[in-house]
């Protein structure tokens, strides 16, 4: 099997040599951590864990999506978020996303992630083809 790397013009590409957004090998798609950065890669406009959640799997969609996917093919997702106490937000978004058998899941508070206005990153792994879709 071939490593091939995935794009998709609605998620901005990092900087050469710094990391793949998504990868595919065979039918696993792996995509790396996102947040709620806009296409120029820099501002977040989305306030809040909901709205960040929702911008967040909006992007992993794209990125799926290019690798010949759906969202229900996601198998395996861990969150990371700085406020746990908000983690009701996270799930009350994921489930505009998800039907039938959800993605197993890691959830974590950390002290903080990339810039302080984001609250929440989420990377997850897919099986394409693996979903009743």
């Amino acid at each position: 099997m071939k490593k091939e790397r995935i794009y998709n013009p609605e998620v901005p590409e990092p900087p050469p040599g710094q990391w793949s957004n998504c990868v595919r090998v065979g039918d696993i798609v792996y995509v790396s951590g996102m947040t709620a950065r806009e296409k120029d890669g820099q501002t977040v406009t989305a306030v809040g864990e909901y709205e960040q959640t929702k911008k967040i799997f909006t992007k992993i969609g794209h990125m799926i999506s290019a690798a010949g996917g759906v969202m229900n093919d996601i198998t395996s997702m861990q969150i990371f978020v700085t406020r746990i106490e908000h983690n009701t937000e996270v799930w009350r978004a994921r489930k505009e996303f998800f039907s039938g058998d959800f993605p197993a899941s890691t959830l974590v508070e950390v002290s903080r992630l990339a810039k302080p206005e984001i609250v929440i990153e989420i990377n997850v792994v897919a099986h394409i083809g693996c979903s009743e879709e």
